[in-house]
């Protein structure tokens, strides 16, 4: 693997977008390899999660616009790492599987390596969540684009991603990101992940409810409006 190292010491810096995961962040951090630099993006919480980051060593910043993909913009900014990980700070991924990704990466076998979720126990990615991203993927699959999901476990060089251009701030972010990466001729390798429940006390955004799912579709379907499909 190439030497990801930067000037300060840190290989990879892990961008983690955050609203109310307090009770997660620190089984989280915690986990995080040897490394790999935690910053926690707060989105507006109300539990005192930035100062439970910092305690727990990360660099907190603050992103006032509400939104899946402003916290996500806003951490690639403050990054400084030339490879860069994108996170739930929820504690429903593993963060010990992140140095799959980054391997692709590194390694210049793939532009862009996200997770493809497979869930341990039941109730963990519910079916109206599951529908709409195997949906969504299915349509992206019929244009050439390699992927099962939209999952928010990911790993890229940080200079290219902000070059997309991506200009989604809410949970349409993912999915622009893909459409515009695959429309540059990036290669995006899929790598199995697992997705266990969130650390208890937190909640989710999206596939928690079926209103968050809702939310989720409304925004994928802005994207593709805007932006379309790779042919």
């Amino acid at each position: 693997m190439a030497d990801l190292s930067n000037a300060d010491g840190a290989a990879v810096d892990v961008v983690l977008p955050c609203l109310d995961e307090a009770a997660a962040l620190p089984g989280v951090l915690r986990a995080l390899p040897p490394g790999y630099r935690a910053i926690v993006v707060d989105n507006g919480s109300r539990d005192g999660s930035p100062a439970v980051a910092a305690r727990h060593g990360a660099r907190v910043v603050h992103e006032p616009r509400r939104g899946y993909g402003a916290a996500v913009h806003a951490g690639l900014a403050a990054a400084t790492a030339e490879v860069v990980c994108v996170l739930d700070a929820d504690g429903s991924f593993d963060p010990g599987e992140l140095p799959a990704l980054v391997a692709a990466v590194a390694a210049g076998t793939a532009d862009l390596a996200v997770g493809r979720r497979r869930p341990v126990g039941r109730g963990v990615w519910p079916w109206h969540a599951r529908a709409g991203t195997a949906f969504v993927a299915a349509l992206l699959r019929r244009r050439g684009v390699p992927l099962h999901d939209l999952s928010p476990i990911r790993a890229g060089r940080r200079e290219a991603l902000l070059a997309l251009g991506v200009r989604d701030r809410a949970f349409g972010y993912p999915l622009e990101l893909l459409i515009r990466a695959a429309a540059a001729g990036w290669r995006i390798h899929e790598i199995d992940v697992t997705y266990a429940p969130r650390a208890a006390g937190t909640r989710s955004k999206v596939s928690g409810s079926v209103r968050g799912t809702l939310r989720a579709t409304r925004d994928f379907a802005a994207v593709l409006r805007t932006v379309g499909v790779p042919r």
